[in-house]
């Protein structure tokens, strides 16, 4: 096996810092031969009193970071999953993804769940990446 073969095969765990990384025993993203996979991800806590929109947006900043930390971008982006706490926070979600992921149009899902892990919490999104 050449090392770049050897290196690409490589596993790299991203941390975004977040302080339930550590209690649940989890990476903000795992990259592994050319993939990358980028936990559910939430705004963090100074995004309490904001609007689904607003949470779902800072998401994404969090899961942009991710990626380039991983070697990849958003436009590497070939799936989503968007949990949202109201599907009546369907569109505003909808309209930050689609802001972010407009031209890149990748696959996604949408689905409403009981509760997040704080009730403030109105969006989680995961993101799939493949690099290269």
């Amino acid at each position: 096996m050449t090392a770049h073969v050897k290196a690409q095969q490589q596993r790299q765990n991203i941390s975004s810092g977040g302080a339930y990384e550590n209690v649940f025993g989890y990476s903000r993203a795992v990259a592994k031969n050319g993939q990358v996979h980028v936990s559910g991800t939430c705004a963090p806590a100074d995004f309490e009193d904001s609007s689904a929109y607003e949470q779902a947006t800072a998401a994404i900043r969090t899961i942009s970071m991710a990626l380039r930390a991983a070697g990849a971008e958003l436009s590497d982006v070939v799936r989503t999953v968007v949990y949202v706490r109201d599907i009546a926070d369907a569109d505003e979600v909808a309209r930050a993804h689609v802001e972010t992921f407009g031209s890149i149009r990748p696959a996604s899902t949408l689905v409403q769940v009981t509760s997040m892990l704080r009730a403030w919490q109105l969006v989680e999104i995961e993101a799939y990446a493949l690099i290269g």
